[in-house]
């Protein structure tokens, strides 16, 4: 028995490859980018790094415990979507139509976990037919309802004014406008990160991410972790399209295709496995920052935007390469 040093403690962490990627991001464009220096620029790269990491939160506590979803980017608009057809088109307090989006954005998560546990599919299978069911729906029922690809604004009616103050609220800090999303955002990561490292449940996660029949046979209530992690996702699917809807005042039925990805990328980038029982939410918080810097950088620097898609896929291969040589040196020590 020995003592671990410091920075062998720091070089075992999942995150440690995300935190380098952030800083060095932040150096890059700090330094190409006038604009970037900007201190009234900070709210608005907090923000666009919140549109991505409210969602890699639930993503990343996912795929510790082993599992996919690639319906999340179409889920959160279905949940915007529901909030705001089902208020206006029965003529309901927009209250209403928010407790409506919520127990509709849990029940398709509840939906991804018990049809995973049931049928023995892989989640990748799973998630993408529920992916097709909600594109199609939100379009069709969307058309179908208004007559037009988005919902209708519901900006005078009932409760609006007050769900707004809810969802879609600034805070201004001297010169830094921070949006309600980015607070959200930090609340919900030191949340799981508390759960995850603290707790029996993120003991459960981790469990049944590296060995779920193993898990199993120790106690783990595996199925009932596996759809309580899906429906986590829904949450989270749920706040965001509540802050987009009441931000933005209409919720176009085609947005969020594609989006999965990103969440994906930057929950691996911040250290989780592709293969499950291993990475952070606090890593995953990380790797949204450095595409929510990078996305604006790219912009404040004058760069072609064209490459951004570019960034990503060489971002999320080194991300694998850095997380696989990271765990195995966790794995030795």
């Amino acid at each position: 028995m020995r003592q671990r040093t410091a920075i062998n403690v720091l070089m075992s962490r999942p995150e440690i490859g995300a935190l380098v990627g952030a800083f060095a991001v932040f150096a890059l464009f700090f330094a190409v980018a006038p604009a970037f220096r900007n201190l009234a620029n900070v709210g608005t790269i907090l923000y666009g790094s919140s549109l991505i990491g409210i969602m890699a939160v639930g993503v990343a506590m996912l795929m510790i415990g082993g599992e996919f979803d690639l319906s999340t980017g179409v889920a959160a608009t279905t949940s915007g979507l529901t909030a705001a057809l089902g208020a206006w088109y029965f003529g309901l307090n927009v209250w209403v139509g928010v407790l409506l989006a919520l127990v509709i954005s849990l029940a398709i998560g509840a939906f991804n976990g018990w049809m995973l546990v049931k049928t023995g599919l892989p989640s990748f299978l799973v998630t993408l037919g529920t992916f097709f069911i909600l594109r199609g729906a939100n379009l069709g029922i969307t058309r179908s309802v208004t007559g037009n690809v988005a919902t209708t604004s519901i900006t005078d009616m009932d409760g609006w004014d007050s769900a707004k103050a809810v969802f879609a609220w600034n805070l201004r800090l001297g010169p830094v406008n921070i949006k309600m999303l980015v607070l959200m955002w930090f609340v919900l990561t030191a949340l799981a990160a508390y759960v995850l490292l603290r707790t029996k449940i993120g003991n459960w996660i981790f469990a049944v991410g590296g060995d779920d029949k193993a898990a199993r046979a120790v106690g783990v209530p595996v199925t009932a972790t596996k759809i309580g992690l899906f429906m986590f996702v829904g949450f989270c699917a749920w706040l965001l399209g509540m802050h987009l809807l009441f931000e933005y005042n209409v919720v176009q039925s085609g947005e969020g295709v594609g989006k999965e990805f990103i969440f994906i990328i930057a929950a691996v980038v911040g250290g989780c496995l592709l293969t499950g029982g291993y990475g952070s939410v606090i890593g995953a918080g990380l790797g949204a920052l450095v595409f929510g810097m990078t996305q604006l950088g790219i912009n404040y620097a004058s760069w072609n935007p064209d490459w951004f898609f570019t960034f990503l896929g060489v971002m999320l291969l080194l991300a694998c390469i850095v997380n696989l040589y990271v765990k195995t040196r966790a794995d030795a020590r």
